[in-house]
């Protein structure tokens, strides 16, 4: 990829410059083309519309935004989706939407829809900068800048277009009017100030008369618009008297809102009249006067109101405040009690207070002069309106009605002599109300309203009339009433603000109706639109003019305009057989009717005229074709109308009033009164009615009568149209945005209606029928130097201009060439915009091109290299790897193989092991389980046994029992049986037979029996035998042991009984064993209770001893921390409070230093009215000398007076009666009589005062005699109380020596370690409280000297000092608090005596002295109450100490104690227990203070602070005292010095003898140098000339470079040396009131000369450093020489001096802002904004017909240079002066923040100034100021501070702007911005070029809702007249004033040094 190749010349750096904004935006865009925004070219007229389109195929094409109608948005934007070609009848088009349009062209009107401007023209400040001058345009720029930009208002050329945002904007506060005051009106942002600052700068400029037309339906802000007007004009030009005209200007628009403002349907506060304020100004464009005309005031309104409508706003005050006591009698109640209130059914407006409403009318009345009398009468007469709208008729038959005798409407409270008065006669009761109020007759109102007088040539004849005709003429009659008193209130109004001094300019504006059309038209929007008719040919016949004299001033050539003449309609109205003549023809007509009336204008008009129609369905209308719209008119009532005319019965009913006001109405009475009943529901002309009544001839009177409604309005209308013309007119045209009054609601439809009714349309259609756009020819050169080649450029830019527009422009009709300006026909701009767009766009694309590819070649060689890098380490990393896998595989291999061998062989050990363990215990557990088990088997088996024999043995034994038992029973039975068988048997033979068979049978059984028996008896006797023998042995055995048992039995017996005996002894024992095992497991258990609560309570001991230590250490750190802490919180609260207290002393400063400014300002005005009073004498006083306005300022506020100034004050006071015959301002002289009053009420008191000193006088002679004794008793008990006190104080003072004694004596040497510092500072704060006591105790003295001077002072009458009001001094010793204050305050009343006895004044002989007296007794008695409070304190302070005194002896035995035991111990061990013991002691005083203060933080905090503070006071002390003893050591070294030199010059001295003999011989002897001490000495009559050669005619600039600086300073506090040096008061006094006032007479003189006011700043300030540094003064003399100190003043206390020397520096200083803001004014806006800094950096947006300021320097602009220069030359300035380096900071400071100030002001009013580009000029130009500060060593000033504002709304342009990230970082950037100016600057930021991006409204909302929190000012500008408070640091001199020389061009050969 080549780069694009480029020379480096001027061309292509400022081509470079502007690819650099598009870059910003488009550099890193994915595609490198942008799509054009829209077409090239537009056109100047729009029938040419379509040969344009054809001419320019070539640049139409797809993309081209275009406007096409829509019913419901009016015009919609869409764009075009193919090219369009001749002969098409479709254009494709694409909404915005997003949907798809086929556009259908109409073939016969051959037009295409109009072209859209491009993106960077939409939101201009003027409509006719737009490229493409149309409807849609316009309406689309308005709605981008009112709903977008919240932006109201915009210039149409000379228009200013204002919408009515419906809510409140801060954009009209004093600091926007200083804004716009002395701006051109291009310069700043459209804004109603801006009209009229032009409109009083052509007034001041022209000499010509201005007027200002606001115009617009209603609601549409017209009223608001005016009243804003008149407030800039009442706030800039301020009024030439006393009298505040502006105010009673502004005032007055209360009064006429109330009685001509009413609720309608579109407008809560709708003006129904027109009115034209005449503002009147001086020769010196001041305010002296203004006067009102009202047009067409809507009298209908009074007796009708249409649905939701109101009557004026007065009737509703008047009955929202009828429960006053005032406004009783006018027996009012409820608005819906009245018929004239109700009618509309909306009786309250939401948001409004009808009862404050009234209250704010009453007090405007009041201001403007309407007395309380007046007032009422006003109230009273609206009263009677009301009344008479609910007066009622009844018909008595067709022709005739009556009154009923009695009706009630409504309740109303009567009272009872009126009620009695209706019992002896019923009346009906409105009517009654009425007659009362108006205190006329109720029988002749009651006859008139029912009857009228026909008059005839031969006789009169009383007609009755209808119902209808009787209500008909009591409406009249209101409304007549009330259109004469709303005159008579404008002419009261225009009295009082008519100025007796001539006026000799105007500005008047214009508050009048726009174009009306309803539904229903009648003959009051007939006149109207009559009126706008005439309005909108004056306009543009005024436009028209304009443009030509445009062309015509730049030479070139043009043709007339075709611009739309309402001439026709304007003739078809007012012209001979016209309208309103054929009208008033008809009402002559007996006859004449509305019908026979409509049927003329047909006749005479109907296909005569194009713009007279007549409606199809209709015979009673008519159409007129104006020049807004075709409007409709119905021509029902337009007759009625047109006469408006009453009785003329009821007329001379009203005059005939007692009441005197009423009559007052009618005087001047030139209305019709017509013989033919005529009512009126219009509105009627109020022309301007004289002052003073003129008396013209009865026949004009009667022509005068006969004049119709229409006839006055049209007269009235032909003045007003001769005043315009002869004035200068600018116009407001206000728009309504919508009907339902949503705040920032734009309706498209209702917006275009106005805009095609004021003529705004109109305004535009002209200018791109002429050449709309015009360029100077730097600024063109500057916007399209980028579509020149380097050959086209030459040194002449006009030419070079020339030469480029013929070849970019073929057509050379599309432009002309003017002296200064090239003029471009619409469209052409947006064409050259499109080239240039395409030039930008096709260098940035190869620009992109270029960069892109050398970015991506030089991105892929990088990568190439970076890859081969990579590849040869990654390659190298990867051999490397490899090679130590290998090794790392086969070590692994070797390892594994070792490592498996001895884990399997270790796991088969394991396992073996194991097992066989395994084996062992699972054996021997198996061989004891069969050992248990064969055990428990073998134990089982004998307990088997022995239970189984035991079991069988019983068994057997039960068993054989129950046998035997059974068988005995058995056998029983059956031997029973037997024996009965036997017993049978025997009887029977049978039997026997059977016995012998069983007995048989039972032998043989018993036979075998017994052989078996046998055989067992041989056995048993075997066995017996064997028995036998074993029992003989065993019985022999058993002898033996039987035997052996006896005997050891009776051992055993014997033994028992000694186991008795033991047994009985071992139960014993095994009690006691019992109860001492009891005992033991009691102890035991005690013991391990006791083991465990020791072991606990041991490890509970650690675990606090461990918690304590660490408590300890936490203490320890807590406390370091807490000291940490509290001394950084004191250091932050300290650093805090001294921010409050500076930021509150400088509040107090600017306070004190705005007063000082109010005061001298009041001091010029006050010159400025002597002047002007002066001027106005005709015959000037002989003797009359002037008072100097600052001498007199000086004498009232500082209280030192001066001979001249008296002797000036009588002239001034004896002229005053003289000047009253001068023609006078009413108000001044107003003022002047209240303060006549409220002297002679002051003189009054004052005489009462006197007659009551007078009676004390005479009161107190009688008690003469006794006062001596009583006064000799109290002395006597003042010195009792003395010496009791002097008692207290020596006891007190003895204790404390004690105490110190006892404490030294008993604290040891030794005891350096713990509490040392404690004693020291307990012993320091002893020894200040006994040098506190010694200082009571002198006080004390001072009083017995004072109270024995007492004596002296009271003298009988003839004693001739003087004292002060005893009231005065007894509430000042009141107010004393201690007794030193007391003290001083008798030294100060004893110094009085006796300078007031010096003085020669002798004592009045009415009673002072005895005043004087009564005051000093209780004085007395004061003192006393003092001295015993005093005595109680010292008390109690004893009883404290006495307290504190016993602990601190504890507390010396404990230390005494703990040191004889650190004495016993080891040196180691000392310092560990003496810190133990400093850290308990410590902790434990810490825990006493923390217990003591738990409840209280604040009173801990608060104790510890104190300690701090004491401990930080007692070592200020001791630096103190260190540096005393310091310095009276290097006094004493120095005084030994002088006393050795003198000793040697003595020894050295050759005596007398030895001078004698030596002859004498005439020798030249030289003189020394005289040893100056400082001071100059001249003469009292030379005191004038001094002050006239040193200060009134010195000249600055020869003083600076050829002197030092100061010399003037030096040389007058020398003067002052000597006068104190002489002692005499009266020169001190004399020179330096003469010096004040000779600085202020050379400042007022040359005020607005830099170097004097600088050089007098210097002087005066140094003059102050030397009564300060000379006044002897401890702090002042710090930096003092011996020799300096030696200069001190001696005998006067300058401080009053002082504080009077630092006002005027004050003064001086914001003198010297003001002149430096003065000459710098003019060069910050031009210097920071619109030059160019950085050449080619922001190119020129094109400009609309009004005049702009070019960001192009020209000739005689100012740069920054130009600003970096006037500050070089203040500061060397500054610096030659020898100003104060502080203060010289301080005068930079306020310089900067007025650059910045000023800057940001402008910067937030011009949209023209918010870009990217300007902010980036703006941060370069700071950059340039900062470097002036670094280059000045003057950083470290504040100055760079004050620029913070500026610097961030700069940053602010340039950061993006888009996300939330972006909002966050905008609402932390700009901290010192203010919301309201954040949004601002959103709001207005502009791009320069169509790449940037506007911000959209979505971000706005979110820096909105980011920064709601925010507490910030509402005040959009910054305040840049702030004037921040000024300092004057003490600023010693280290020159010796011995040594200065005053030199001989200053003329003061008559001082001398001494």
């Amino acid at each position: 990829m080549v780069p694009l190749e480029l020379s480096v010349t001027g061309f292509h750096v400022r081509l470079l410059f502007d690819i650099a904004f598009i870059l910003r935006t488009a550099l890193f865009r994915v595609n490198g083309t942008c799509r054009p925004h829209g077409l090239a070219l537009g056109l100047e007229k729009e029938s040419l519309v379509e040969e344009f389109w054809l001419s320019l195929l070539v640049v139409v094409c797809r993309f081209a935004r275009v406007w096409i109608p829509d019913p419901e948005e009016v015009w919609k934007s869409a764009e075009l989706l193919k090219d369009y070609k001749p002969g098409d009848k479709v254009l494709l088009l694409h909404l915005e939407d997003g949907k798809d349009l086929e556009y259908c062209l109409d073939p016969t009107k051959k037009e295409l829809p109009h072209l859209r401007n491009p993106d960077i023209l939409v939101g201009e400040n003027d409509l006719t900068a737009l490229s493409y001058l149309h409807e849609p345009a316009v309406l689309h720029n308005l709605r981008v800048r009112f709903i977008d930009s919240k932006l109201i208002y915009t210039y149409c050329g000379i228009v200013l277009v204002a919408i009515n945002p419906y809510e409140q904007l801060p954009i009209y506060g004093e600091d926007i009017i200083n804004a716009y005051s002395g701006q051109n009106m291009g310069d700043m942002d459209p804004h109603i100030f801006a009209v009229a600052e032009e409109a009083y700068k052509q007034m001041a400029r022209d000499e010509r008369n201005q007027s200002i037309i606001v115009s617009g339906e209603s609601g549409a802000g017209k009223t608001v618009s005016a009243k804003y007007a008149m407030r800039y004009f009442a706030t800039v030009s301020g009024s030439a008297s006393e009298a505040n005209v502006e105010e009673k200007v502004l005032a007055s628009n209360p009064i006429m809102e109330s009685i001509g403002n009413a609720k309608t349907t579109r407008n809560d506060n709708s003006s129904r009249f027109g009115k034209y304020i005449e503002i009147g100004f001086d020769k010196r464009y001041r305010i002296i006067g203004a006067n009102m005309r009202t047009y067409l005031l809507e009298k209908s309104r009074v007796v009708f109101q249409a649905e939701e409508e109101r009557n004026y706003h007065i009737f509703y005050q008047l009955c929202a405040s009828a429960k006053l006591p005032e406004f009783k009698m006018l027996r009012l109640g409820d608005a819906n009690n009245f018929h004239y209130t109700k009618q509309g059914g909306s009786p309250v407006i939401e948001g409004v207070d009808d009862a404050k409403e009234m209250v704010q009318t009453r007090q405007a009345c009041t201001l403007l002069g309407i007395s309380e009398s007046y007032q009422m009468g006003i109230f009273r007469i609206l009263a009677g309106i009301l009344h008479l709208g609910n007066v009622g008729f009844t018909s008595r038959d067709s022709d005739s009605c009556t009154i009923p005798v009695k009706i009630r409407v409504f309740t109303l409270p009567i009272p009872q002599e009126c009620y009695q008065m209706q019992l002896k006669r019923p009346k009906h009761e409105p009517l009654s109300i009425f007659c009362d109020l108006m205190a006329v007759d109720f029988e002749e109102m009651c006859h008139w309203l029912c009857h009228r007088k026909l008059a005839t040539a031969t006789e009169t004849y009383i007609k009755p009339i209808s119902k209808l005709q009787a209500t008909n003429a009591r409406d009249a009659l209101a409304k007549h009433i009330y259109a004469k008193l709303f005159n008579w209130i404008v002419d009261h109004v225009n009295q009082v603000l008519h100025s007796a001094v001539k006026q000799h300019s105007f500005i008047g504006v214009l508050d009048i109706y726009g174009f009306e059309t309803f539904e229903i038209n009648s003959f009051e929007q007939f006149c109207i639109n009559y009126a706008n008719e005439k309005l909108q040919q004056q306009f543009n016949m005024h436009v028209f003019k304009l443009e030509q004299e445009e062309y015509m001033k730049e030479q070139i050539p043009w043709t007339l305009i075709d611009f739309y003449d309402n001439q026709p309609c304007i003739n078809l109205i007012e012209s001979k057989l016209g309208i309103l003549d054929l009208l008033d023809e008809e009402c002559k007509m007996p006859k004449g009717t509305d019908d026979t009336w409509a049927q003329k204008l047909y006749n005479t008009h109907l296909n005569k005229c194009a713009l007279f129609e007549k409606p199809r369905l209709s015979n009673k209308a008519f159409i007129i074709q104006h020049f807004a719209d075709k409007v409709e008119y119905q021509c029902e009532g337009f007759l009625e109308k047109n006469k408006d005319t009453v009785f003329e019965e009821q007329i001379k009913v009203l005059k005939s009033s007692k009441f005197k006001m009423l009559p007052e109405l009618f005087q001047d009475d030139e209305k019709a009164i017509s013989p033919s009943s005529a009512t009126s529901s219009g509105r009627t002309l109020l022309a301007r009615t004289p002052a003073k009544p003129t008396k013209g001839r009865p026949g004009q009177a009667a022509k005068e009568h006969k004049k119709t409604v229409g006839h006055q309005f049209r007269n009235s209308l032909h003045l007003l149209m001769e005043t315009l013309n002869a004035t200068t007119p600018h116009y407001v045209r206000c728009i309504k945005p919508n009907d339902f009054k949503f705040p920032f609601t734009f309706d498209e439809k209702r917006a275009v209606q106005q805009l095609r009714a004021c003529g705004v349309l109109e305004t535009i259609r002209i200018s791109a029928a002429g050449f709309p756009s015009r360029w100077t020819y730097q600024e063109f050169f500057s916007r399209y130097r980028v579509l020149m080649k380097q050959k086209d450029v030459l040194s002449e830019r006009k030419q070079t201009c020339k030469n480029v527009l013929e070849k970019l422009i073929l057509d050379k009709d599309k432009y002309q060439f003017g002296k200064t300006k090239i003029f471009f026909r619409a469209g052409q701009v947006a064409y050259l915009e499109k080239l240039r767009a395409d030039k930008l766009r096709a260098a940035c694309i190869r620009i992109q091109k270029t960069i892109r590819g050398w970015l991506l070649r030089k991105k892929f060689l990088r990568m190439r290299k970076a890859a081969v890098t990579v590849q040869r380490y990654v390659r190298g990393h990867q051999a490397r790897c490899y090679a130590k896998f290998l090794r790392r595989t086969k070590a692994a291999t070797i390892i594994q193989k070792y490592w498996r061998m001895y884990v399997i062989r270790r796991k088969y050990k394991i396992r073996r092991t194991a097992t066989i363990v395994l084996q062992s215990y699972l054996r021997g557990y198996l061989a004891r389980n069969r050992y248990r088990k064969i055990l428990r088997e073998h134990k089982a088996v004998i307990i088997q046994k022995w239970v189984r024999g035991w079991l069988a043995r019983t068994y057997y034994k039960r068993s054989m029992h129950a046998i035997i038992y059974l068988q005995c029973c058995f056998r029983r039975m059956m031997a029973k049986r037997e024996l009965k068988k036997l017993k049978i048997e025997a009887r029977s033979v049978e039997r026997y037979k059977k016995l012998h068979i069983g007995m048989e049978n039972k032998i043989m059984q018993l036979q075998r029996k017994v052989d078996e028996q046998n055989k067992d008896y041989k056995c048993l006797m075997e066995k017996l035998t064997n028995l036998e023998g074993i029992y003989n042995s065993e019985t022999e055995k058993l002898r033996s042991d039987l035997e052996r048992l006896q005997l050891s039995e009776e051992e055993a017996k014997i033994a028992t009984g000694r186991v008795l005996s033991l047994q009985e002894e071992i139960a014993k024992l095994r009690k006691d064993l019992e109860q001492t095992q009891c005992e033991k497991k009691s102890i035991e258990e005690y013991a391990d209770r006791y083991k465990q609560e020791t072991e606990q309570l041991v490890s509970n001991l650690k675990e606090e001893n461990t918690l304590l230590k660490q408590e300890k250490e936490a203490l320890n750190h807590l406390i370091v921390e807490q000291a940490k802490e509290m001394t950084e919180t004191m250091e932050k609260k300290l650093i805090e409070e001294t921010k409050q207290l500076e930021l509150d002393l400088n509040d107090e400063r600017l306070r004190y230093q705005n007063l000082l400014n109010e005061f001298s300002r009041l001091e010029e005005r006050y010159d400025d009215l002597k002047e002007e009073m002066t001027l106005m004498v005709n015959v000037p006083k002989p003797g009359h000398k002037r008072t100097d306005s600052t001498h007199s300022s000086n004498e009232s506020e500082y209280t030192f007076s001066s001979e001249i100034a008296e002797t000036e004050d009588i002239p001034s006071r004896t002229e005053e009666p003289s000047e009253k015959k001068v023609p006078l301002d009413m108000s001044l002289f107003l003022k002047l009589q209240k303060r006549v009053t409220e002297l002679e009420q002051e003189k009054q008191v004052m005489q009462d005062e006197l007659d009551h000193k007078e009676e004390q006088v005479l009161r107190s002679k009688a008690k003469e005699e006794e006062r001596p004794q009583i006064r000799g008793a109290e002395l006597e008990y003042e010195s009792l109380k003395r010496q009791e006190l002097e008692s207290e104080n020596k006891k007190l003072k003895n204790e404390l020596n004690e105490l110190r004694k006892a404490l030294s004596e008993k604290s040891a040497p030794e005891v350096t370690a713990p509490g040392a510092p404690a004693y020291r500072v307990l012993m320091e704060q002893l020894t200040s409280v006994s040098e506190e006591l010694d200082v009571r105790k002198e006080e004390v003295l001072i009083l017995r000297s004072q109270l024995m001077s007492q004596k002296e002072a009271i003298q009988p009458k003839d004693d001739k000092n003087t004292m002060t009001d005893s009231t005065i001094l007894l509430e000042d010793v009141q107010k004393m608090k201690d007794k030193g204050e007391i003290a001083q305050a008798y030294i100060g009343l004893k110094e009085t005596n006796r300078s007031s006895a010096m003085d020669g004044h002798e004592l009045n002989e009415d009673g002072e002295l005895l005043l004087v007296y009564e005051g000093l007794k209780q004085a007395n008695r004061l003192l006393e109450s003092q001295l015993q409070s005093q005595k109680r304190s010292h008390e109690n302070e004893a009883e404290a100490l006495r307290g504190e005194i016993q602990s601190l002896k504890e507390e010396n035995n404990r230390q005494q104690q703990l040191l004889a035991q650190n004495l016993q111990l080891p040196p180691e061990a000392r310092i560990e227990a003496s810190l133990q013991h400093e850290i308990t002691r410590l902790t434990n005083e810490n825990l006493y203070f923390e217990e003591l203060y738990a409840d209280d933080p604040k009173k801990y905090q608060s104790y510890r602070i104190s300690l701090y503070k004491r401990m930080i006071d007692l070592m200020e002390q001791l630096e103190k005292q260190d540096k005393t003893v310091r310095k009276l050591k290097k006094q004493l070294k120095v005084f030994a010095k002088k006393i050795g030199e003198l000793e040697v010059g003595q020894m050295e001295n050759i005596s007398p003898g030895q001078i004698i003999d030596e002859p004498i011989r005439p020798v030249n002897i030289p003189r020394k140098e005289k040893d100056f001490q400082g001071m100059l000495e001249y003469k009292k009559e030379d005191e004038q000339k001094l002050v006239k050669n040193l200060i009134l005619e010195l000249k600055p600039r020869g003083v600076a470079v050829n002197l030092i600086p100061g010399l003037p300073a030096y040389i007058l506090f020398m003067c002052v040396r000597h006068a104190d040096y002489l002692n005499d008061d009266q020169k001190v006094r004399s020179l330096l009131t003469s010096t004040i006032n000779s600085i202020k007479k050379v400042l007022k003189k040359r005020g607005d000369d830099f170097e004097t006011v600088s050089f007098w700043l210097s002087n005066t300030c140094r003059f102050l450093h030397c009564l300060k540094q000379y006044s002897g003064e401890e702090g002042f003399m710090k930096h003092n020489t011996s020799r300096q100190n030696e200069h001190c003043l001696t005998n006067f206390d300058l401080a009053e001096y002082r504080q009077v020397l630092s006002d005027l520096a004050i003064q001086i200083y914001q003198q010297l802002v003001r002149v430096l803001e003065n000459i710098l004014q003019p060069m910050i806006v031009s210097g920071m904004l619109e030059h160019e800094t950085i050449q080619g950096v922001s190119g020129v947006k094109p400009t609309g017909l009004r005049k702009r300021t070019s960001s192009i320097a020209d000739e005689g602009t100012y740069t920054l240079d130009s600003i970096l220069r006037q500050l070089n030359s203040f500061h060397s300035v500054m610096c030659q002066h020898g100003m104060d380096p502080e203060l010289i900071k301080q005068v930079v400071k306020q310089m900067f923040y007025i650059v910045g100030a000023v800057t940001l002001n402008n910067l937030l009013l011009r949209k023209d100034m918010c870009s990217w580009s300007k902010g980036m000029q703006i941060r370069y130009n700071v950059s340039q100021l900062e470097e002036w500060l670094r280059d000045k060593n003057l950083m470290n000033s504040g100055a760079k501070e004050t620029l913070e504002p500026l610097i961030q709304a700069a940053q602010l342009l340039q950061v993006k702007k888009k996300t939330d990230d972006d909002a966050e970082a905008i609402c932390s950037m700009c901290n010192a911005l203010t919301t309201a100016q954040i949004v601002k600057v959103l709001n207005l930021y502009t791009p320069v070029n169509e790449f940037e991006e506007r911000v959209s409204v979505s971000f706005i909302r979110t820096i909105q809702m980011r920064l709601r929190d925010r507490k910030d000012s509402p005040q959009l500008l910054m305040d840049a007249k702030h004037i921040f408070p000024v300092t004057f640091p003490f600023n010693p001199s280290s020159l010796a004033l011995e040594t200065i020389q005053i030199p001989a061009s200053l003329g003061l050969g008559f001082i001398s040094r001494v």
